[in-house]
């Protein structure tokens, strides 16, 4: 288990932007019996998605984000020490898209980059590790900017996939100062590795004319080896048995009584999950913000997403947070943070 104490590190300011474009679950009538798309969209708390255009990749979504991070709270460019980009939808295999966008934002040669990927546990681990460099010597600020456009990878011909995912980007400033300490508790397990999984495109198992075609697969459902396959039971009994415990666990670690918190920001799977963690830790529903019915899964960009749809203007007096991710890998991870004036900007679209 990695337990990780930081000091003297926060956020001090985040940004996100999603695609102007909205899909509808209730227009899924091709794919899903009439009568049970209500009760889809009611399971899984996900009426309405974003999808990029064509044109637009995970990283321009995180460019505007960080645009905007940056001019308004007036950032100078080459304050900023260190890039961090994770996604699991990056512009290229090769060259990582890191470099690509300390070009694009305009940041100094002299800025550290580098991709990480993980999936709906990512932006945890990635905010670990833009503290764990903001705390040593010779970093000061690390611009983390965390994006997906599933819409990219899903079979829209998938019952299970289709009406879950939606696309956005965002941007995260840590930064060296006075600030409470953050702690997180970061795990795997590599057995689920299968639960949630794109087969064909790497080096596993390269691209072919065969595995391109889209066919009907054994679960039932249409799609090539190129797009996102989820067992959803699977996935399902993972994150019942992990996410309570693990959120237990950290404050139990940390000595604050869970109901302290200010807000648990849940990774936004779907809702009768999410609702399922609440009732489990018996912790107060009006402290935990969903964002999900409006945008979806978004996958490693939901827990910042959230923060920015729905606790704009909430974090600039000392809040207690607590932040869950948790999926594909299989991995999970959570972490305790104090926002104190922490500047969230208004949601954009591009």
């Amino acid at each position: 288990m990695a337990f990780i104490t930081y000091n003297n590190v926060g956020i001090r300011a985040m940004a996100a932007c999603v695609p102007p474009r909205i899909v509808y679950n209730k227009d899924l009538e091709y794919l899903i019996p009439e009568e049970e798309i209500e009760k889809t969209i009611h399971s899984i708390g996900i009426e309405e998605k974003r999808y990029a255009a064509s044109d637009v990749c995970a990283s321009d979504l995180c460019l505007k984000a960080a645009k905007q991070l940056i001019e308004e709270n007036r950032i100078a460019l080459d304050s900023i020490d260190m890039l961090l980009f994770l996604s699991q939808t990056p512009d290229y295999k090769i060259p990582a898209t890191s470099p690509i966008l300390q070009d694009r934002l305009g940041l100094p040669k002299t800025t550290a980059c580098m991709d990480l990927s993980l999936g709906c546990s990512g932006y945890v681990y990635a905010l670990s590790a833009a503290y764990a460099y903001a705390s040593m010597q010779g970093i000061n600020r690390v611009l983390l900017l965390v994006g997906e456009t599933f819409s990219k990878i899903t079979s829209s011909y998938d019952k299970v996939n289709a009406p879950l995912y939606g696309d956005a980007g965002t941007a995260t400033l840590v930064e060296k100062g006075d600030f409470s300490k953050s702690y997180f508790e970061l795990m795997s397990d590599g057995a689920g590795a299968e639960a949630v999984m794109i087969p064909a495109g790497g080096c596993r198992n390269l691209s072919e004319l065969g595995n391109l075609q889209v066919e009907e697969k054994e679960d039932g459902n249409r799609r090539s080896d190129h797009q996102i396959y989820m067992n959803g039971m699977d996935v399902f009994n993972f994150a019942l048995r992990v996410v309570p415990k693990s959120v237990k666990g950290l404050m139990e670690k940390i000595k604050i009584p869970l109901n302290d918190l200010d807000y648990l920001v849940f990774h936004q799977a779907n809702r009768f999950m999410t609702d399922f963690f609440v009732k489990k830790l018996k912790f107060e529903t009006g402290k935990v913000p969903y964002c999900i019915d409006r945008f979806g899964n978004t996958s490693s960009a939901s827990v910042p997403l959230t923060i920015v749809s729905e606790l704009q203007g909430l974090l600039e007096n000392r809040k207690q947070v607590l932040l869950c991710g948790f999926g594909a890998g299989l991995s999970w991870g959570t972490a305790y943070i104090v926002f104190d004036r922490c500047r969230v900007s208004s949601l954009i679209e591009y």
